[in-house]
């Protein structure tokens, strides 16, 4: 929060101003049947840094439900992670797709 102060006759009275928090983005995976288990599992681990037994749980997840949240986290980073699971899809020739959605 930002602090402003505000003249009142002799004595000065701090006002605090509201900063709101950015808004928060969920990133999603997608399940095909072409991306393999063990690419999906690496991606987590790698783009969104969790623990191999977590990448586990949510790649499970995708492949069950058909999509599962990578993270959450603010639109630019949302954006940035998006683009690095694609540029690795690409790079492996897989079809993983990835998109966000507002939390």
């Amino acid at each position: 929060m930002s602090d402003k102060r505000k003249e009142e006759g002799d004595s000065s009275v701090l006002e605090r101003q509201k900063v709101d928090e950015p808004r928060k983005y969920k990133v999603l995976l997608l399940n095909d049947h072409y991306t393999t288990m063990e690419f999906v599992v690496m991606v987590l681990r790698t783009v969104f840094h969790h623990s191999s037994a977590q990448a586990t749980r949510v790649m499970l997840h995708i492949h069950n439900n058909g999509v599962g949240v990578a993270g959450v986290y603010t639109r630019e980073v949302a954006e940035t992670r998006i683009a690095q699971v694609e540029a690795m899809a690409a790079e492996e020739g897989h079809p993983l797709q990835c998109e966000m959605e507002p939390e």
